[in-house]
């Protein structure tokens, strides 16, 4: 994987291609999750992008992608996105997301409906304003004091241990985590955009229609907020498959690489 930036005027925008793949499409795009960088998905790059054109980044203001202003809606990052693919050529993305990183795809989907080949939503929730109450949008709004007066140390803890279940899963998000260390108020800052951000685009209220190949996966033991049950919805609603992942938590991809990366696979052979 070779190291490319994306300049932008809000700041750069971290990513990791592959230079060669045994097929030319479709292309994977990695899509990580609030406050986590690209290493959640290393089990499925390792896997994946010998096979496949492959992408991940940093998502804006995450880890390598610093300094960000964090003034940026969920469209900009998804336009960002587009820039980004453009550039390298990725005409049939496949974007898999990871809990924020699903709800970027859905909002790529919104802006480019022509241009997704397919989308993969693993442990993330739909992004329609119906799922949702006028609560739980009225709290999305309050959790950057959360994060920002929550002492490091129990936040590190339950960061890590709250996400995964399996040892890798929460070491991983531990180191992941630890990029902040001593710098509290960015992880503050960065968490509380991104709920802020999310909760802007659901008052919208646009469509978000899938309007390509989808699955949606979900770890059994995700006990992150309500994802169980919007994914429950989202299935029942659209018809969306829904596959639930044994002994996962809410990275089920970190927990069960094994089982996820067979998913993304057999996804993309059918395309």
């Amino acid at each position: 994987m070779t190291e490319k930036v994306y300049q932008t005027a809000h700041g750069p925008i971290h990513y990791w291609v592959n230079e060669k793949a045994e097929r030319k499409a479709p292309q994977l795009v990695f899509l990580p999750g609030l406050t986590a960088d690209h290493r959640l998905f290393d089990r499925q790059i390792s896997f994946f992008e010998g096979k496949y054109p492959v992408l991940v980044w940093d998502a804006p203001g995450h880890a390598a992608s610093w300094p960000f202003e964090l003034t940026f809606t969920l469209m900009d990052k998804a336009g960002w996105l587009d820039e980004i693919l453009r550039q390298e050529g990725f005409g049939e993305p496949v974007l898999i997301g990871q809990s924020m990183g699903g709800y970027v795809g859905q909002a790529f989907a919104q802006r480019f409906p022509d241009k997704l080949k397919g989308f993969i939503s693993i442990d993330s929730a739909p992004l329609q304003r119906q799922y949702v109450t006028a609560l739980e949008i009225w709290l999305l709004k309050k959790m950057g004091p959360v994060y920002r007066y929550y002492p490091w140390k129990s936040l590190l803890k339950t960061g890590s241990s709250g996400v995964a279940v399996s040892d890798y899963g929460r070491e991983l998000m531990h180191d992941i985590m630890m990029v902040y260390d001593g710098d509290q108020e960015r992880y503050a800052n960065l968490s509380g955009h991104g709920y802020r951000m999310l909760a802007e685009a659901m008052e919208a209220n646009l469509p978000y229609r899938i309007p390509c190949p989808a699955l949606l996966i979900c770890g059994e033991k995700d006990r992150a907020g309500s994802t169980v049950r919007y994914n429950k919805a989202w299935h029942e609603k659209t018809g969306i498959p829904l596959e639930w992942i044994r002994d996962a938590g809410h990275n089920a991809n970190t927990d069960q690489p094994e089982r996820v990366n067979a998913l993304i696979d057999a996804f993309a052979k059918k395309l």
